[in-house]
């Protein structure tokens, strides 16, 4: 996976990130909390490292989707 630094931060994220308005904010129905797992581990398998998460999809509900923190997912990733 290509990486590109993101902003003037120093901090290198993943040329192709992940949207995940549609995993609590959508028209229809959302995806279950085990697919919505399943679908960021597969994005972290395939080397994404940047998430692109909001509070208008709903408080904290994007951060609370993905799993109760195992560290080893998400410690080299960045929303």
């Amino acid at each position: 996976m290509k990486m590109r630094e993101l902003g003037s931060s120093g901090v290198e994220v993943s040329a192709i990130g992940l949207g995940c308005m549609g995993m609590s904010h959508h028209r229809g129905n959302t995806a279950s909390r085990k697919e919505m797992i399943a679908l960021l581990r597969s994005a972290l398998d395939l080397g994404v490292t940047f998430f692109d998460t909001a509070q208008v999809y709903g408080p904290f509900t994007n951060v609370n989707a993905g799993p109760k923190q195992p560290r080893p997912l998400v410690e080299n990733s960045h929303t």
